[in-house]
C-alpha cells in the first residue's frame, strides 16, 4: 500500500520546536519532489516548504523563512520539517505531499511548486497536528 505518514506534532509553547516527520512505504522517494503543506481553521492550505528530489532545491512559504527547515534522508525514505521559534499562527494540520519531479514545474522548488500538487497521482499523508500555546 502507498502511503505517507506523518508524525512529530504536538502542543509545544510560542518559541518553541518540534520536528516533524514523513515516512513513506509502499515507494521510494528518490524522484518525489517533497512538500510540507498546513491547513489552520478557517484558512485555505498554504505551501509550507517544498525540497528537491536531490535536496539541491529549497524553496520556504515567507511565513516561515527563516525559521522551518525542511530536509531529507532518501536512504531512510523520510523527509523531515524543523520548526523553530514557533508562533501561535503556526498552529495548523501540517501534510506531507510527494509529487513526481519529472512533473511540471520540473524538479527544482520554486513558488509555483506548491500549486502543482493539486492533481492525481501526487500523495497526501493525513496530516499530524501542530498546537501552539501561549
Amino acid at each position: 500500500q502507498l502511503q505517507l505518514v506523518e508524525s512529530g506534532g504536538g502542543l509545544v509553547q510560542s518559541g518553541g520546536s518540534l520536528r516533524l516527520s514523513c515516512a513513506a512505504s509502499g515507494f521510494t522517494l528518490d524522484d518525489y519532489v517533497m512538500s510540507w503543506f498546513r491547513h489552520a481553521l478557517g484558512k485555505e492550505r498554504e505551501g509550507v516548504a517544498c525540497i528537491s528530489s536531490n535536496s539541491s532545491s529549497t524553496h520556504y512559504a515567507d511565513s516561515v523563512k527563516g525559521r522551518f527547515t525542511i530536509s531529507r534522508d532518501n536512504a531512510k525514505n523520510t523527509v523531515f520539517l524543523e520548526m523553530n521559534s514557533l508562533k501561535l499562527e503556526d498552529t495548523a494540520i501540517y501534510y506531507c505531499a510527494a509529487r513526481k519531479s519529472p512533473w511540471p514545474p520540473g524538479p527544482m522548488c520554486v513558488e509555483s511548486t506548491f500549486s502543482s500538487y493539486d492533481q492525481v497521482g501526487v500523495y497526501w499523508g493525513k496530516g499530524t497536528l501542530v498546537t501552539v500555546s501561549s
